[in-house]
């Protein structure tokens, strides 16, 4: 059995490896509208701690350009429609469930 130290952010699992993604994605962080938007500061710190199933799933669902502009809060992310499908879907499985997550077309 797996030791579970800390929980998700998203679905809430205890899981003993979380992994930090940052709500301004880094990729974005030389973005002049980013510089107008947000603070340096803001920009590094604003992280959150995720499983790596929900981790793979944001990225699957989202772009970084989207993650940037309108899904830079934990409040976003949990509203949007897929996320909060996924989320409910996990929540509940065993930690060491193994995951596959595929990248949503943005057809």
């Amino acid at each position: 059995m797996l030791k579970a130290t800390r929980r998700c952010e998203l679905c809430a699992r205890a899981t003993p490896q979380l992994t930090i993604h940052h709500l301004i994605p880094r990729t974005r962080h030389k973005n002049r509208k980013n510089k107008r938007t947000f603070s340096r500061r803001d920009v590094r710190e604003r992280t959150i701690l995720l499983c790596a199933p929900c981790h793979k799933n944001l990225h699957a669902v989202l772009s970084n350009k989207e993650l940037e502009r309108d899904f830079n809060t934990l409040d976003a992310l949990r509203n949007h429609p897929k996320i909060n499908k996924f989320t409910r879907w996990i929540t509940g499985k065993p930690a060491d469930m193994h995951v596959v997550v595929h990248k949503n077309s943005k057809g």
